[in-house]
């Protein structure tokens, strides 16, 4: 076996974070044995096909955007054939239009927009577009929905959104009776997809702390109504674009829009922190042992997805016309939006295009509508920031049995699980001008301890990193360490995640909370891999 040995200065950072003490302290669900560094360029002595590993030979990765706006939002300004021009320059394969629920758009833009849909799918043959809803969710904020249903998808979207948006049902202060209506209409999802009439739906909590208004027990109630069709959450927000300082930006916007407070219908029990963004990721993600680990420790699935939310995007030269007050409400949508020639840096909401900053990779069978969703719904995504990295792989493996992203593996208690995480770093300037450089992956793992007693947990101890690797940097490059579990007891958890490590909490390795008005995103770069469960028995 071929392999590159840790240099001293990845060892001296390892040392001021705090990592070095750990590794000799050795996991909290096993005896922990030394990260290793590998050249993937040649074979490993791993006793495992990497292919094999990794799906490389069952799954291609392609690239999506689930949460997109057109001229049939109330906010917004794009027509669905520009938006899917703009997804396929940035190298999107896949794209959901989501645009909000409203009074106006159930009466006057499903159709309207499901015919925009089919010409653009004509147009851009290359693209797989589907025509979704931003979801006024009962007693909670918004959610992104999407599924098949073939001619009916119009009709069938118009029925969902009429029964259960809070806009079209007053129903969104978070009480009992809100917060059940959600729920029966996560059930309705699933009677319609066992009735045949829909296919695979998918539905994901979007800026789940933006306000504080998801408590941790509604995404529990959420999750377990139909497990399989509420996948997960926006593990960071989009509307990246949003806290650009001057004169770049207006300076004093929020990456995602995080820059709030509590308000009347926000869950208390969240802390104040979790109303910012930590490196442009959800608070309730960047926070290891927070609350994305407290639902991966019951041992259910529950997965991250980023997107672009586009509205407005930034560097933009087209506007939105000028229309007389009530024009949406009267006409559930906007005139084409008109070309100025001048970019915009100020626009209502700093967005990027989708594929443009925020990328959710999915592991897909086929290039196909139903694989991405099989794919979504299966939990082999990946999520970056700003190209930080083109291709991120996870593995682990005990024996001949494997599992990657979103599965799970099985083992007998007393035998060694190792892990193999790969990057292929990036090769070519994003959109802030430079190649950006992974200067770190993390493995982040933590036990699995069942159904949580208390609905509202949101934390979970144990969970901690593991180990971090600094990779040799060259552009293009592919790098990777694994890690082995010696001797595993009991059921665990593993994650991956990595930086451009420009900025952290001082003296350590974790995110640092993004400062309104002073948040250059493509200063501050991450990309998350979703879980491998180890069941033991």
């Amino acid at each position: 076996m071929n392999s590159e040995k840790p240099g001293v200065g990845r060892r001296g950072f390892l040392k001021r974070a705090g990592l070095v003490s750990a590794a000799a302290a050795g996991a909290p669900l096993a005896a922990a044995a030394p990260a290793e560094a590998l050249d993937l360029n040649l074979d490993l002595d791993l006793g495992i096909d990497l292919s094999w590993l990794f799906g490389r030979n069952r799954y291609q990765w392609l690239v999506g955007d689930h949460h997109i706006h057109t001229q049939y939002s109330y906010d917004a300004m794009y027509t669905v054939d520009g938006i899917a021009d703009g997804a396929r320059r940035h190298g999107a394969d896949w794209a959901v239009i989501t645009d909000h629920g409203h009074a106006s758009h159930e009466k006057s833009s499903v159709e309207r927009t499901n015919a925009a849909i089919r010409a653009a799918q004509r147009e851009h043959r290359d693209l797989l577009l589907w025509q979704g809803m931003e979801w006024n969710v009962p007693g909670a904020e918004h959610a992104t929905l999407f599924f098949q249903a073939g001619a009916d998808q119009a009709a069938k979207l118009r029925e969902f959104e009429r029964a259960f948006d809070w806009r079209l049902t007053g129903t969104e202060p978070g009480t009992p009776d809100n917060e059940a209506l959600a729920v029966k209409a996560i059930r309705w999802l699933a009677a319609e997809e066992r009735a045949r009439r829909i296919h695979a739906p998918v539905v994901v909590i979007n800026h789940p702390l933006r306000n504080g208004r998801v408590a941790p027990h509604e995404i529990r109630a959420l999750r377990d109504a139909a497990p399989g069709i509420v996948i997960g959450m926006e593990g960071a927000p989009g509307a990246q674009a949003d806290g650009f300082p001057k004169p770049l930006g207006s300076g004093g916007g929020a990456r995602g829009g995080y820059g709030n407070s509590p308000g009347s219908n926000s869950w208390p029990g969240f802390p104040e922190s979790a109303y910012r963004t930590y490196g442009g990721f959800d608070w309730s993600t960047a926070t290891v042992g927070g609350l994305w680990d407290s639902l991966l420790a019951e041992g259910k699935p529950w997965w991250i997805t980023s997107n672009s939310d586009s509205h407005y995007n930034r560097g933009d030269t087209l506007v939105r016309p000028g229309v007389p007050d009530g024009y949406y409400d009267e006409h559930g949508g906007y005139p084409d939006p008109i070309d100025t020639g001048v970019p915009q840096n100020l626009p209502p909401y700093a967005d990027f295009a989708p594929a443009e900053f925020s990328r959710t990779v999915v592991g897909a069978t086929r290039r196909s509508h139903e694989a991405v969703l099989e794919g979504l719904r299966a939990g082999r995504v990946w999520v970056v920031h700003g190209g930080l990295a083109q291709e991120l792989e996870f593995g682990a493996y005990s024996g001949w049995s494997s599992a990657t992203m979103g599965g799970r593996l099985r083992v007998r208690r007393g035998d060694d699980v190792t892990v193999v995480v790969s990057a292929k770093l990036a090769a070519r300037p994003n959109g802030g001008g430079t190649i950006p450089r992974l200067a770190r992956l993390d493995l982040v793992s933590g036990p699995v301890t069942g159904p949580a007693a208390d609905r509202d947990t949101q934390t979970a101890p144990g969970t901690r990193v593991v180990r971090s690797f600094e990779p040799r940097w060259a552009p293009g490059r592919r790098v990777a360490f694994r890690h082995t579990f010696r001797n595993v007891r009991e059921p665990f958890f593993v994650r991956t995640r990595g930086t451009d490590g420009r900025k952290h909490v001082p003296g350590g390795i974790e995110p640092s909370v993004d400062v309104v008005g002073q948040s250059n995103p493509f200063e501050d770069l991450w990309l998350y891999g979703n879980p491998i469960f180890v069941d033991v028995r």
